[in-house]
């Protein structure tokens, strides 16, 4: 298997662990993606049916997408489109992958950590450790990498205003209860339980699981519009003049994207507001 600047990954069994350790705080930056845009293709190429992803830092899964990644997006005002821009493509990537893919949280997943998490078909978290949020309104901007049609999808419409408007922090047994994940578990149980599961799913006729998640995924109907709003509305937000500043500020108010302004971000938003 091809080596990843950001990514570990073993395979074994038909079972792919794909530990995230890109350090300080798994910054799901430039690096990151190019990982995660490769690494379908390589394990399908090893007959992987189960990937699992967790991370090497206890404190984060992946923190959120880089800051500085986003203020060099295009700021004019751009038309609706009829594709899915590159970091849908990647999430829908997964999302469709012939096999299953299970989220192991065990930190902080917020942003578009969290989102590519909601991207992978299960999602199991660590009581006491695993915590979400989608904070981009507080910026000025909207969850751009599906958040708000999966989170609408998952929990419903009224939970997933409350998370994207709110800009709060859930911790897992909140999450748990409004359906961002499968089920919170002591830390302890995480591993041992999602490896169980992982190994399970592999064991039966993959043919069978592929057609499954196809059946299941019918259940809901085509996301593809909801994506192409999302990002529509998204890239209005870019536009916005005062954009800037309000990155400047959160950077300023407390270091966002180190160790200690991560651990407190929902405090480093609120002292950044005007």
């Amino acid at each position: 298997m091809d080596e990843y600047e950001t990514l570990r990954v073993g395979v074994d069994g038909g079972v792919a662990f794909v530990t995230i350790d890109h350090p300080p705080v798994n910054l799901l930056d430039v690096a990151m993606l190019g990982d995660l845009v490769r690494l379908p293709d390589d394990l399908l190429a090893r007959s992987v049916r189960v990937a699992v992803f967790r991370s090497a830092d206890p404190e984060f899964f992946i923190a959120h997408a880089d800051l500085d990644l986003i203020r060099r997006l295009p700021r004019e005002v751009i038309e609706r489109s009829d594709q899915l821009g590159p970091f849908h493509q990647l999430v829908e990537r997964w999302r469709t992958l012939p096999l299953v893919s299970i989220a192991q949280l065990e930190g902080r997943a917020r942003g578009g950590g969290s989102e590519l998490a909601l991207s992978l078909d299960l999602r199991f978290a660590a009581r006491g450790r695993a915590v979400f949020g989608q904070p981009e309104v507080a910026l000025g901007l909207i969850p751009g990498g599906g958040g708000t049609q999966r989170l609408a999808r998952v929990m419903g419409r009224g939970r997933a205003l409350e998370v994207v408007l709110g800009c709060c922090d859930f911790d897992a047994d909140t999450a748990e209860r409004y359906g961002w994940v499968n089920r919170a578990l002591p830390p302890d149980e995480l591993g041992p339980f999602v490896e169980n599961l992982a190994r399970r799913i592999a064991s039966f006729p993959p043919d069978a699981v592929r057609r499954a998640k196809i059946a299941v995924d019918a259940a809901t109907g085509s996301i593809q519009a909801g994506l192409l709003e999302e990002a529509f509305q998204f890239n209005q937000t870019l536009a916005d003049p005062q954009l800037e500043a309000r990155f400047d500020a959160v950077m300023a108010a407390g270091g966002a994207q180190t160790r200690d302004g991560e651990r407190n971000l929902d405090a480093l938003i609120d002292q950044s507001a005007p």
